[in-house]
């Protein structure tokens, strides 16, 4: 059974615009499903929660997102479960 881990690939747009934010993420997304990453991690940072709210509405509209949470050790970072297909 496949978790997220050290090992998981992480995006860290700490520190960035919700505007720049948009083409770093869907790339990373694109990237790791043609890859066959299950769980990836996004580092957004946990002060105003502006980063983080804009990157859960992008995930919810994401058509290869399966489900997402924050870290529950730390919550400037969300983990994401990715739709990957079986037979890739």
């Amino acid at each position: 059974m496949e978790m997220f881990s050290s090992s998981s690939p992480i995006l860290n747009v700490h520190g960035e615009t919700t505007a720049t934010v948009v083409y770093f993420l869907n790339d990373f997304i694109q990237d790791n499903v043609k890859l066959g990453h299950v769980y990836i991690g996004i580092i957004h940072g946990r002060s105003s929660n502006i980063l983080r709210n804009r990157i859960h509405e992008l995930l919810k509209k994401n058509p290869n997102v399966d489900s997402f949470r924050l870290d529950i050790w730390n919550p400037g970072l969300t983990i994401v479960k990715l739709k990957i297909e079986k037979n890739q």
